[in-house]
């Protein structure tokens, strides 16, 4: 008995340490919220070089996310996750530390290699260290941490902006803190064990029977190490679909798919909140401290809304669930537009909004984002996974990058109202998109969908399945 609490507990240290890279991916997103306004003084920013900073991460991110995933199948989950770990240190020592706009630029761009390495690397060390009872609760936590981090900087960005807001050096304080959660990582990470997964896959069964043996119980150990071999040897048998696959119809429309659900999660505007939501505040009429403390509630619905939304992917089908994830962001969003022409210089402006934002990412936190990465990992089978995921997260992390750069800009040359307005006509077109083209997931098996997706453009077969594909 006492032999398998120590088995839960490693197991529950390996949790903890390797998730430090999930808060940092989430704290480091979220603290340029707060530190902005400050830094925009101090670096003398115009709308468009405040939406270079923000979004320079967005741009090491899609990288980061594409070529993270490679360099963990060369180097081991655990050796990335160290390396991502001194990433992150210098990344964030950089920018504290930057005198001037370029080399903000640059080190914020280095952060952003270190959280799209982190978004597939972490999750990925997760899913194969924990029990397959476990999987699902295990990995959702990355989710948890991510948002959590991101409340994390929301706090710290308005004890710190309130306490030295008179410090035209304050946001270099609160990027400053991001660099103490890497050297946790990097040091807990050198006792951490590596993924008995990979190491099977490298031939290094000995190594990977021992890691499993510490983490399980013996009987356990034997089953699971015999599933992964076997898994393993499968997946040399398959042959990967390669770019030149995406001639067969069937295939391009699963692509088709799944680049659409990453833009659809995007274009609903939720990083425009996640990063700018401290100058939405500012700009409906709170001061910037107020609106630092008020910005504080974002991030709190947030992990209240992910563990929401952990709970109901269990019970709700996906579409539904999207569509009214998508049906109450799109009408907060317009909301926002709409009170900020009615009530423009008002007193009450500046708590409307803040009331609509927090109803925003309660949608957008309980069932869309969920929701897109569940179905992101669905909708491809075993050949196309590698090949669609990289696609679909790249240009998620591109949009995303594209919407952080522009929207500052939208903000001082068409405001606030107009703004939104413009992010409600996105989010129709989001809604007309996952109606149209999505089908459901839940309950069905990876090859009942494939057959689904090849029976397109053949008729018989698809008026057979129709029904349920679509």
């Amino acid at each position: 008995m006492s032999e398998q609490r120590n088995q839960k507990s490693f197991l529950t240290t390996i949790i903890v340490i390797s998730t430090f890279g999930s808060l940092l991916f989430g704290y480091d997103t979220g603290v340029i919220n707060g530190a902005l306004p400050f830094m925009s003084e101090a670096l003398g920013l115009t709308s468009f070089t405040e939406g270079l900073v923000a979004s320079s991460l967005l741009l090491g991110a899609a990288l980061g996310a594409v070529i993270g995933g490679r360099l963990s199948d060369y180097n081991g989950r655990r050796k990335n996750i160290l390396y991502l770990a001194v990433f992150f240190f210098i990344g964030a020592l950089g920018c504290t530390l930057a005198p001037n706009v370029t080399a903000m630029v640059i080190f914020r761009f280095l952060l952003g290699l270190a959280v799209g390495g982190a978004s597939v690397t972490v999750p990925t060390y997760l899913a194969e260290m924990s029990p397959a009872e476990r999987r699902g609760r295990m990995v959702t936590q990355n989710e948890l941490m991510i948002v959590g981090g991101q409340l994390l900087a929301f706090v710290c960005n308005a004890v710190l902006g309130n306490m030295m807001s008179d410090n035209i050096h304050v946001w270099r304080y609160m990027l400053a803190i991001a660099a103490l959660p890497a050297v946790f990582l990097f040091v807990g990470m050198i006792k951490m064990p590596e993924s008995p997964r990979w190491l099977v896959s490298k031939g290094k069964d000995e190594e990977a029977l021992a890691v499993l043996q510490k983490i399980r119980t013996e009987e356990q150990a034997q089953a699971e190490f015999s599933k992964i071999k076997g898994t393993v040897l499968n997946e040399t048998k398959v042959k990967q679909a390669a770019l030149q696959d995406l001639a067969v119809p069937w295939i391009r429309r699963i692509v088709f798919l799944g680049i659409g659900i990453a833009v659809v999660q995007q274009i609903t505007g939720v990083n425009s909140i996640m990063y700018y939501g401290t100058e939405i505040l500012k700009d409906a009429g709170f001061q910037t401290e107020a609106a630092l403390i008020a910005n504080i509630a974002n991030g709190l619905i947030s992990v209240i809304a992910v563990c929401v939304g952990i709970v109901l992917l269990g019970k709700v089908r996906r579409r539904p669930m999207l569509l009214v994830g998508l049906a109450g962001t799109t009408s907060s969003l317009l909301l926002i537009g709409i009170f900020s022409n009615v009530l423009a210089g008002s007193n009450a402006l500046p708590y409307v909004v803040l009331s609509l934002t927090v109803t925003f990412l309660a949608f957008m936190q309980g069932a869309v984002a969920p929701v897109t990465w569940l179905m992101l990992a669905e909708i491809f089978p075993l050949r196309l996974r590698g090949m669609g995921m990289g696609i679909s997260v790249f240009c998620l992390w591109i949009a995303n990058f594209f919407i952080g750069l522009t929207f500052p800009v939208l903000l001082e040359s068409i405001g606030l109202s107009t703004t939104f307005f413009f992010f409600t006509a996105m989010g129709i077109a989001a809604i007309a998109f996952v109606k149209r083209f999505l089908p459901e997931t839940k309950d069905r098996t990876l090859e009942e969908l494939e057959f689904s997706f090849r029976a397109y453009g053949n008729k018989q077969v698809r008026k057979n399945v129709s029904k349920n594909a679509l």
